[in-house]
């Protein structure tokens, strides 16, 4: 399906990426689509132009990601995120939204909801909840800040692989459509289409195994009127079961699904993600 691009810059003059898909006048909520930490919009490749079929929606580039230009690393933080996603949506006129957060996406719903709660209609978490585990932590911090490129996109696949574990009966075109949508080809090689200076704002390892990684409960708490999923893969090792049960607790309005032969994060088009997403944008649609 074809989206418009669109570049806006920030208060601090970073330029910003997003693709627009859908019809601008639906009578539908908008949906805005925040990548995770290392990735893009690129990610919503899988989702967005089947909801774009009814509504409008937003995929966005984080600074430093994608298209949306590199920044002071220290800026790489999820409240400047939000700050500059509400830029581009303001940007663009939309008023009232709901969030499909992916990881990283799904905690800047969260500090979203301190700033903006009245604009947010509802929010999607994937497979993100308040806590984190340190397994998934740790793997995340071991790949961050190195400057990966490959020459040929079976090692591009090859290293999607290693970084990904928990995706069990994947084709081979499944992993090369990831592969390119985490990698750009840029002077003749691979990259991974990220600042590796991301890295700095990523809790170190040794924070990680100390426990010092914030759970972010209270802000959690702030969605409980609103319409909520959280989708969780089967093998993640960044969400629990057990986190997901405790979402239920804080959140009065969530709906849960757990996504089988994923880890972290599920694409989101398994028959049991979109069936969930339909029924919560039902939810989120008639308010």
């Amino acid at each position: 399906m074809p989206f418009t691009e669109h570049f806006v810059t920030a208060a601090d003059g970073t330029r910003l990426y997003a693709r627009d898909y859908g019809p601008p006048g639906s009578p539908l909520t908008p949906a805005i689509c925040l990548p995770g930490f290392s990735r893009n919009s690129r990610d919503f490749e899988t989702l967005a132009p089947r909801l774009a079929e009814t509504r409008r929606v937003v995929t966005i580039d984080f600074r430093g990601r994608g298209r949306s230009g590199r920044a002071d690393p220290a800026t790489y933080r999820p409240d400047q995120e939000v700050a500059d996603t509400l830029a581009v949506i303001d940007r663009l006129g939309i008023a009232r939204f709901a969030v499909i957060g992916t990881s990283r996406g799904g905690i800047a719903a969260m500090v979203m909801a301190a700033r903006a709660m009245p604009r947010m209609a509802g929010v999607l978490f994937n497979d993100i909840g308040p806590r984190a585990e340190t397994a998934g932590l740790l793997r995340i911090r071991g790949y961050l800040g190195e400057d990966r490129t490959v020459s040929t996109w079976e090692q591009a696949v090859a290293a999607v692989k290693a970084a990904n574990p928990g995706f069990p009966g994947l084709s081979e075109a499944q992993w090369l459509a990831f592969a390119q949508r985490l990698f750009r080809e840029e002077a003749g090689v691979l990259r991974a289409d990220y600042d590796p200076a991301l890295a700095a704002t990523f809790p170190s390892a040794s924070d990680i195994e100390a426990g010092k990684v914030p759970e972010l409960w209270k802000l959690a708490g702030l969605l409980a009127n609103v319409p909520a999923l959280v989708v969780r893969g089967e093998n993640s090792d960044i969400l629990s079961a057990a986190t997901v049960t405790a979402m239920h607790a804080h959140l009065r309005r969530l709906d849960s699904v757990t996504v089988k032969n994923r880890g972290h994060v599920p694409f989101l088009d398994e028959p049991e993600s979109l069936a969930a997403i339909d029924r919560w944008l039902a939810a989120v649609d008639k308010g």
